[in-house]
């Protein structure tokens, strides 16, 4: 099985000092698929920026200005000086060079150059709506790949799973009445950005297509398998994607700074193998993965590294930080057979 990276030295030049989401995140990440050969059994995949046309497909004209006149003028906040989603003077095209990877890394899949790929890329975008950027997106690199498949490589259905600690809010808004972008989202409750309350089923043609799973502080991976496998599973099977996209945050570690729930690289990489799985049973294996949160640095590292693993096939996984000390919070039975129902699956 072959498995792509897309990555570009301009992503390091997204840069605010001191900001959470830093270029530390990318050095990490390269530097542990160094150490452990991981990168030697990859196939590079050169990313190409995206166009205005493909942008447009998602993005609104006036949003699409916006960073580019931040970013030209010397960077800033994209509402006010000091926003947390901050343009340095090269975030525009880095931002550009985002986007344009993870479709580059749609067409090497449609195109059979790989089984598989990871864009590990900065801007994230999971955050960012049609005509707003927030939580550290500028433009939502999954959405706009989506977009591309659909119409330009006739693509009706396509899956996106997002894993990050953050419901992916502008992906969510996006696709929320889009029935051929079936959105599933897992993600801590009670945090930013406060949507993704599992009611949030979609709206008009789009009910249905929108799977919200809050999870409470202190789940892990025993948590995230039950929903893979008795939620995701079906609901997938249902719906017969030709492509699956992931939105991949790996601040659902244990060891993250941003949040409370305990999965452990172990855990990335046997919910990937889950992902691969599915996307071999129902889409020929067209799986496109793109880097989103993660800001514990080694577990960030060591969790995108167990996702390769489990893409290129990998039967087990050696976790070099180890477990976590910490107890899981007990997974709450009744919750699952509560979202089952509304998904009309009935009992697990």
């Amino acid at each position: 099985m072959s498995t792509g990276y897309l990555f570009d030295p301009l992503y390091l030049q997204h840069y605010q000092r001191g900001h959470v989401e830093g270029p530390e995140r990318l050095d990490h990440i390269n530097q542990a698929l160094d150490a452990t050969g991981m990168r030697d059994r990859l196939v590079a995949l050169t990313p190409r920026p995206i166009s205005i046309e493909r942008l447009a497909r998602v993005h609104t004209h006036d949003h699409i200005q916006r960073v580019k006149s931040v970013a030209q003028r010397g960077g800033g906040g994209l509402k006010s000086m000091g926003d947390e989603t901050y343009v340095a003077p090269r975030s525009y095209e880095a931002a550009l060079l985002a986007a344009g990877a993870i479709v580059t890394g749609v067409e090497a899949v449609l195109r059979g150059e790989v089984q598989n790929a990871f864009g590990l890329v900065r801007p994230p975008g999971h955050h960012a709506f049609a005509d707003h950027g927030e939580g550290f997106c500028l433009y939502n690199n999954v959405a706009i790949a989506a977009a591309t498949a659909r119409a330009e490589f006739k693509i009706d259905r396509v899956l996106i799973v997002d894993f990050d600690l953050h419901h992916g809010n502008g992906t969510h808004a996006i696709f929320y009445d889009d029935p051929a972008v079936l959105f599933f989202s897992t993600h801590q409750g009670g945090i930013y950005p406060g949507t993704g309350h599992f009611s949030e089923v979609g709206s008009g043609a789009g009910v249905g297509y929108s799977v919200n799973v809050p999870m409470l502080p202190g789940y892990g991976d025993t948590a995230m398998f039950r929903i893979f496998d008795d939620l995701l599973v079906p609901i997938a099977r249902r719906f017969k994607p030709q492509l699956m996209l992931v939105s991949a945050g790996y601040d659902p570690h244990w060891t993250d700074r941003l949040g409370s729930m305990l999965v452990t690289d172990q855990g990335f990489f046997q919910l990937t193998r889950k992902l691969v799985r599915l996307a071999n049973e129902l889409c020929q294996g067209r799986l496109v993965m793109t880097l989103e949160g993660g800001y514990g640095l080694e577990g960030l590292a060591y969790g995108v590294v167990a996702s390769f693993a489990a893409m290129l096939g990998d039967e087990t996984f050696t976790d070099p930080i180890g477990s976590c000390s910490r107890a899981e919070s007990p997974f709450d039975e009744s919750y699952l057979d509560q979202l089952r129902a509304l998904h009309n699956l009935g009992p697990a």
